[in-house]
């Protein structure tokens, strides 16, 4: 890591966030990936951002990124070491023209994330961190606040992270294990922010993301003194053949068990 400029990573997340924000002011047009996702001047304009950043300030250094073709499994088996990047996470909110939508960078060594950057345009919040590295936030350019994932007080009601625009069918299910749950939601990766900001205590995903969607977001948690495993407890890796995530349960503490109930599907 001593290698890496840390602040460039967070330069590039923010110059990236401006030419989102710029198409966020225009009368945009939506068009339809071949997967049928939306996708927007605005992912291709910070991918393009940030792809030649990254080219700039780490040349050689592998990236796979969401509006980019990522290269073979073969030859992506073979990396130590790359980035993973989505240039807008919450298309969909940003269509919406709400506020939960972000930009992410992870850097990503022997399949596990060692930093993130999340940052989110409309408000001007930028997180970073990482396992070994103490997640922070800075809001509008100002000082690095540490941050700092918080389990459940005693007899508080476990607060429980959910997606607003994809939600899990089976979430009312696994939920009945807790005895008393409350529930919240909200867009892209800035659930896993809130988690490692100490804003919830779980988000379980029991349906499918892509590698780009959770890394950043990953590291921040870990930086934050959080966890995040599969659903059975194992570590939850990346560069996988499909760069598709399998089931996931992210928490604000660390082990399986919460007032000795399981958070696990083991």
């Amino acid at each position: 890591m001593r290698d890496i400029d840390l602040s460039a990573l967070c330069g590039i997340a923010r110059l990236a966030g401006q030419a989102i924000l710029d198409v966020a002011r225009s009368d945009f047009a939506v068009a339809e990936k071949e997967d049928r996702t939306p996708v927007t001047a605005a992912d291709t304009a910070s991918s393009g951002i940030i792809l030649a950043g990254l080219a700039q300030a780490f040349p050689g250094l592998p990236v796979v990124c969401e509006e980019t073709e990522a290269a073979p499994h073969a030859a992506r088996r073979t990396w130590k070491r790359f980035f993973l990047v989505d240039p807008l996470d919450g298309t969909k909110e940003f269509i919406r023209r709400t506020d939960e939508y972000c930009v992410l960078i992870a850097l990503i060594e022997k399949g596990s994330p060692v930093y993130g950057v999340v940052y989110a345009p409309a408000t001007d919040t930028l997180f970073c961190g990482g396992p070994g590295i103490p997640s922070v936030r800075r809001v509008a350019g100002g000082p690095a606040e540490p941050i700092r994932a918080v389990p459940p007080a005693p007899g508080e009601a476990l607060c429980v992270m959910a997606s607003r625009s994809h939600p899990d069918p089976g979430l009312a299910a696994y939920l009945r294990r807790f005895p008393a749950v409350r529930q919240t939601s909200r867009g892209s990766a800035l659930k896993l922010a809130a988690l490692a900001a100490g804003a919830c205590h779980l988000y379980p995903r029991l349906g499918p993301t892509m590698e780009w969607d959770i890394a950043a977001g990953h590291a921040l948690l870990l930086g934050a003194g959080g966890e995040l495993t599969a659903l059975d407890g194992s570590p939850f890796l990346y560069n996988n053949p499909g760069l598709r995530n399998g089931p996931f349960v992210a928490r604000s503490f660390p082990g399986a068990t919460i007032d000795g109930v399981s958070v696990l599907d083991a």
